[in-house]
């Protein structure tokens, strides 16, 4: 596993990260889409995995899902669960908002 830190403490990256958008982050070789809603920040694949689109083209649901733009499948952005579709789960890392930054961890694949 590997851990990458955004910013240098907790306002900053609350400053930094607006709410309810879809951010590219990029941490080493991978390119990681981010979330945030309140102070809970999603960070997960880029694209979906059905067929590889962009799902930094996609839209956010009230009920904390991605909608990937190709096809409207949806995923569970606190799981990766597909909710709506039929091809595997959409890959997730786990963040923690610390008083020293965002905490983001990558798993090797």
């Amino acid at each position: 596993m590997k851990t990458f830190f955004l910013g240098s403490s907790k306002s900053q990256v609350l400053e930094m990260i607006p709410e309810e958008a879809i951010h590219k982050i990029h941490l080493d070789e991978h390119t990681v889409a981010l979330v945030r809603s309140g102070e809970s920040f999603y960070a997960f694949q880029s694209d979906c995995p059905h067929r590889g689109a962009s799902l930094f083209q996609g839209t956010l649901t009230e009920t904390n899902e991605i909608v990937c733009l190709l096809h409207e499948y949806r995923f569970d952005l606190k799981t990766g669960k597909l909710k709506v579709g039929s091809c595997g789960d959409l890959e997730t890392y786990p963040t923690e908002l610390t008083e020293n930054g965002l905490k983001i961890s990558i798993f090797p694949t």
